[in-house]
C-alpha cells in the first residue's frame, strides 16, 4: 500500500550548501539520506517528495553546519498481510520465483507456485506443472498474495513471502474462462403451463 506521510525532522546542512537556495539544498540532502531506507512501522521510503516549512537554523559549537527543523513529505510503500499484488517474475531458481511487486521483490517458494506437482526446468528457466502443463518463467506477469513480511533496516535485508496457490492467483492464463465468468442462474418462468 502506498501512502504519503509528513514528518518533522532536524536536517544538518553543511557549510558547502550555504550558498544555494535553502529548501533545494535540504531536499537534496534528505533525498540522499532517506530514499531506500526501511522503517518497520511505516515501510519503505520511495521518495522525498517535498520540503515544507523550514525553521530557523541553529549552529552547534564545534560543528560548522547549521541544523534546521524542517517539515518533510515522504512517499512510502508498506506491504500489508494478505494484500493481493500484481508483479513480474524477475528470476526463477530451484527453490522458487522472485517477483517484483512495486519497489520490492518477494519470493514465491516452490511449494506456493501452483496446485500441481511441478518440475524445475533450468533450460527455460522456469517451472512446469505435471498434470496441467502450466508454465512459469521470467518476465511472466502474475497475481500474488502477501503471506509473510519482514522489514529490516534496508531493502536488501527485508523479505516478503508470496503465494499463488489460491483461486485466481498466478498467471491470468491459468484461470479457466468458465471460472472467471460464473453463469447467472436462469430465471424461473412466470405463469402456468398450458395443459393439453
Amino acid at each position: 500500500m502506498y501512502k504519503i506521510i509528513k514528518i518533522k525532522e532536524k536536517v544538518r546542512v553543511p557549510p558547502k550548501e550555504f550558498g544555494g537556495k535553502l529548501d533545494e539544498s535540504i531536499l537534496k540532502l534528505v533525498q540522499e539520506e532517506y530514499e531506500g531506507i526501511v522503517d518497520e512501522d511505516v515501510g519503505l521510503v520511495i521518495a522525498v517528495t517535498g520540503v515544507g516549512e523550514v525553521g530557523e537554523g541553529k549552529v552547534v559549537l564545534g560543528d560548522g553546519a547549521a541544523y534546521y527543523e524542517t517539515d518533510l513529505e515522504l512517499l512510502m510503500y508498506k506491504p500489508q498481510m494478505h494484500e493481493i499484488v500484481e508483479g513480474t517474475v524477475t528470476e526463477v531458481t530451484e527453490f522458487g520465483a522472485f517477483v517484483r511487486i512495486s519497489p520490492v521483490e518477494g519470493l514465491v517458494h516452490v511449494s506456493q507456485i501452483m496446485d500441481d506437482f511441478i518440475n524445475y526446468d533450468a533450460k527455460m528457466p522456469g517451472f512446469v506443472g505435471k498434470k496441467t502443463g502450466k508454465k512459469l518463467t521470467v518476465e511472466d506477469d502474475v497475481l500474488t498474495r502477501i503471506v509473510t513480511i519482514s522489514l529490516k533496516g534496508n531493502i536488501q535485508n527485508s523479505k516478503i513471502g508470496l503465494t499463488m496457490r489460491q483461486p485466481f492467483l498466478g498467471k491470468e492464463s491459468w484461470t479457466k474462462k468458465e471460472d472467471r465468468k460464473k453463469p447467472e442462474p436462469k430465471a424461473k418462468k412466470e405463469g402456468k403451463e398450458k395443459k393439453e
